[in-house]
């Protein structure tokens, strides 16, 4: 698709400095610019190249001020990232799977799929399971009994959603991820064996979720798992039996939530945490990357790092001490050597 400088203005409600019959048909990195593509500005530490690309057209905030000869269109737009994140969407909307059912796939003659739906190859939908318009089902994905599917979500191939889990609007669900597994209930027996606890919960993921590549939800042992609203889930995450995420909570890769934690919104967890079963989360912490969280945290807007966590002023103080712990071991050896010798001496004067 090509549009040029000015009706990209149009679509993004921003300003032309430069040639608006510039034309562009791609995307690139502001270092990787090639002519006929866009790009874009956010981080202040890229301006250098925007002096020496050859993008067509750069994308800019509207106080970005130049210091040198730009000899690119810039389009001038209230937010420059925002602005490329509604442009990537309106590529990704042209790449729609065709609407209705493919031949290759099994659906159900009791599940209810809208003529608006679109069902890729290998898709086997269960009985009584619901799938809302515009929803795009990508092949070899696996749709249990029960299951609701909103309006308007993207189920990309190879998902697996067990038996009266939910999925609200405008929901994505990237390659497997699972959706409703089993929580991880055992119990021993008097033999010292594990038997397992039957897991008769559910998964509910409310509107405009996104779940990454092979991240998994558990379904509740008893009860909901509960994803709620614009909750963003990163790649390779593990989410326990009957946890629940607060609104517009993200949870950055390879993180894993024990069961039955309750987790405020506004929440970021950074890649790598760990947070134990059974405690609570104010709204809005951070958790930085690699934090081993053991404890609940019942004040708004904290930040926790390190493990195991401690407040994010504590943690970078302790860290100062860790760093310097060899040093600190050889001065205390050093000193324990002039403490024995001064032992030493005053015995032989006594």
């Amino acid at each position: 698709m090509e549009l040029s400088a000015k009706q990209l203005a149009a679509i993004l409600n921003g300003t032309v400095e430069g040639d608006e019959n510039a034309v562009v048909s791609n995307y690139s990195k502001i270092e990787e610019g090639k002519p006929g593509t866009i790009s874009f500005l956010s981080n202040p530490k890229y301006e250098h190249y925007l002096y020496t690309t050859e993008a067509s057209v750069v994308l800019v905030n509207n106080d970005f001020k130049p210091t040198e000869p730009v000899k690119t269109t810039l389009l001038r737009v209230p937010n420059a990232y925002l602005a490329l994140a509604t442009l990537l969407k309106l590529a990704e909307n042209k790449k729609k799977l065709p609407v209705g059912i493919n031949t290759l796939a099994y659906v159900s003659p009791k599940a209810k799929v809208s003529p608006e739906a679109a069902i890729g190859a290998f898709v086997y939908v269960s009985d009584n399971a619901e799938i809302e318009a515009g929803t795009q089902v990508y092949p070899g994905t696996f749709i249990g009994e029960n299951v609701k599917i909103g309006k308007d979500c993207v189920i990309y191939a190879n998902v697996s959603i067990y038996d009266y889990c939910t999925v609200g609007n405008n929901c994505i669900l990237h390659s497997s991820c699972v959706i409703g597994a089993d929580g991880f209930g055992f119990a021993k027996n008097a033999d010292n064996e594990y038997v397992k606890m039957p897991q008769n919960g559910n998964v509910i993921i409310c509107d405009d979720v996104e779940v990454g590549a092979s991240s998994t939800i558990d379904r509740g042992s008893m009860g909901p798992t509960i994803i709620n609203r614009g909750v963003k889930i990163d790649n390779q995450v593990q989410v326990a039996h009957n946890v629940e995420l607060g609104e517009n909570t993200a949870i950055a890769a390879c993180s894993g939530i024990a069961g039955s934690t309750k987790i405020g919104k506004n929440c970021t967890l950074a890649g790598k945490v760990g947070v134990t079963g059974h405690v609570s989360i104010a709204d809005s912490c951070i958790l930085a990357a690699g934090t081993n969280l053991q404890h609940g945290i019942d004040q708004v807007g904290q930040v926790y790092q390190g493990t195991p966590a401690l407040p994010f002023a504590n943690a970078k103080r302790s860290f100062v001490v860790y760093k310097n712990l060899p040093e600190l071991s050889r001065k205390i050896s050093s000193m324990e050597k002039e403490i024995q010798e001064l032992k030493k001496l005053l015995q032989n004067n006594n």
